[in-house]
Parts: C-alpha cells; structure tokens; sequence
C-alpha cells in the first residue's frame, strides 16, 4: 500500500485501532533533540525506556524498541542513527540498520494489527534524505498502512 502523507502531528496519529508511531533513535543514549521532543510531550515511558535500554548497552544499530504508551498507542524506538554527528563525512543515518528496524516494524504491526505514523523518519538529526528513506519505507512495509505527518507550515505574521 502507498504511503498516505498527512498534515499535522506524528504523536497524535489518526484513525481507529491499534497504531505503531515510529522514529528513528540513536545508538549513544542521546534522548533531547528532534521528533522525540514532541514524544516526550505526550508519554513519559517511550524516553524512559530508551534511556533504560542504553544503561543496559542495549542500543544496537537495527534494533526496535517497542513500547506502549496508551491502550493502543506503541512508540518504535528504531536505532538506525550512529551517533549524533557526522562521522568521516556520514550523516548520522544508517540505511542498513533502518532496512533492519523497519522489517522489526512490519512483524510488530502485524502482531499488533497496528497502523503506522511517523514523521519523515531518519531526515532531521539524522541527516537522511527521503528520496533514499521513502523506497525503504515502500519496499519494506509494502503491506503495512503507513501515515507520513508533516507538520503544518506556520503562517505569515
């Protein structure tokens, strides 16, 4: 199925039923900039486990972290970001490990009966460009329903 571009909050995701919000997380504990901003707004737990998960040096690139924030609201922690700087002229993003995390993803939506929602993963902090993202996301989740959220453009003054 295609992928539905939505205006609006990736945290707030729509429709009925069980849904899977998605983000990409990096591999060094780091919890403080980006989409996970509007995370932690809403749901304590999706930080707190990530951050549990890096004491435990858990944090492997290509794994998924899947944790429940509502009655049918999960959040994905995917580490597919190596560190959170460039490193020897690589963004951050690791395309191998999102492939990994994003087959994670389609196995957990099919247990859970779950919709996707994510903002346009691995292309804020991470440096990816969804021009490379956005085939992943189609060939790796081709049965899945996945909701991309842009967030509205801010009016002029």
């Amino acid at each position: 199925m295609p992928i539905q571009y939505l205006i609006g909050d990736a945290t707030q995701p729509t429709g009925d039923g069980n849904k899977i919000i998605a983000h990409v997380c990096n591999d060094v504990g780091a919890w403080g900039n980006g989409f996970v901003f509007a995370i932690s707004k809403r749901w304590i737990r999706p930080r707190t486990e990530y951050l549990h998960w890096g004491y435990k040096h858990l944090l492997k690139l290509g794994t998924v972290q899947l944790v429940k924030a509502e009655k049918t609201i999960w959040v994905a922690n995917m580490i597919a970001q190596r560190d959170t700087v460039s490193l020897e002229g690589l963004p951050p993003i690791r395309y191998e490990a999102l492939v990994d995390c994003l087959k994670q993803l389609a196995q957990h939506a099919l247990q859970l009966r779950a919709t996707i929602h994510m903002p346009r993963i691995g292309c804020g902090l991470a440096g990816g460009r969804w021009e490379e993202v956005e085939p992943l996301i189609v060939d790796t989740l081709p049965d899945a329903d996945v909701f991309v959220y842009d967030l509205p453009l801010a009016s002029p003054i």
